[in-house]
């Protein structure tokens, strides 16, 4: 688990716009980690996480695209069902919000790598941080929300 340097842009939602901008990080040779693309009033709302923030904020401002970048938590999870659920089950239960997440593959086989954006970034860490619980009841006696 790690916190990382998401670049969030707002782009035209037109043909070959995406493309454009994916083509010219590959020009730079940027390994893009992870990334969502969703539609929002027209305008498409492109996150992406790097390896390195200062080469992809370069390349989208020699675009002309308006960008900013925040932490974001990379959580390493198993790939299988219920890994992202284990998660957001125990961020839930400490009443932290989860803003936005996506999921990408991960570098290890059977491994992926899940981006989340939550109203307390470091509260969640240590919350993800803490071993995990025993028995069917969280580390702090409530149970799962899927039990209520």
């Amino acid at each position: 688990m790690e916190f990382v340097h998401e670049v969030t842009a707002h782009l035209e939602n037109k043909p070959g716009r995406l493309a454009k901008i994916c083509s010219a990080l590959a020009h730079e040779k940027i390994d893009v980690r992870a990334m969502s693309v969703m539609d929002s009033n027209g305008k498409s709302v492109l996150r992406l996480v790097t390896e390195d923030l200062e080469p992809t904020t370069k390349v989208l401002t020699s675009l002309g695209t308006e960008h900013s970048h925040a932490e974001v938590l990379a959580v390493e999870l198993e790939n299988k069902p219920g890994a992202i659920a284990k998660v957001l089950e125990k961020l839930a239960e400490e009443h932290i919000n989860i803003e936005y997440a996506y999921v990408s593959s991960g570098r290890i086989p059977g491994r992926t790598i899940g981006i989340f954006h939550t109203s307390n970034p470091k509260r969640a860490w240590k919350i993800l941080d803490e071993p995990a619980a025993t028995g069917a009841t969280g580390s702090n006696g409530r149970h799962p929300l899927h039990s209520r």
